[in-house]
């Protein structure tokens, strides 16, 4: 089969069977095991190793969003209360900030990219 091959919805329909049969069948698998004390404690070692390995990243990311995470929040705040036109008077500068991050002030949320 090329990249190029048109799939008709017999093989469509074929690949999306076996995904969920191997969801399902991966599901059951893990929910044999989850319980697992040995499985437990290697889980908990991995993730633990990951959050050693990436807390500067993770520190680094707040740090670069941090007035942007703040503007979202307050604007939410207003949002929820019905009062966004206030918050477009009141705070412009805030407004700025979430549109230079992709956030549409006007229609109430992320800007769906295309």
């Amino acid at each position: 089969m090329t990249e190029t091959e048109i799939y008709d919805n017999e093989k469509i329909q074929k690949i999306i069977t076996l995904y969920k049969k191997n969801r399902a069948r991966d599901k059951a698998k893990y929910d044999r095991k989850k319980d697992d004390p040995d499985f437990m404690s290697r889980n908990r070692a991995r993730a633990k190793a990951h959050y050693d390995a990436n807390k500067e990243i993770k520190a680094t990311k707040y740090e670069n969003n941090k007035e942007y995470l703040k503007n979202k929040s307050l604007y939410n705040y207003y949002k929820s209360n019905g009062r966004i036109k206030e918050f477009q008077e009141k705070y412009p500068e805030k407004c700025e900030c979430l549109s230079n991050h992709g956030f549409s002030v006007s229609s109430g949320g992320a800007i769906p990219s295309a």
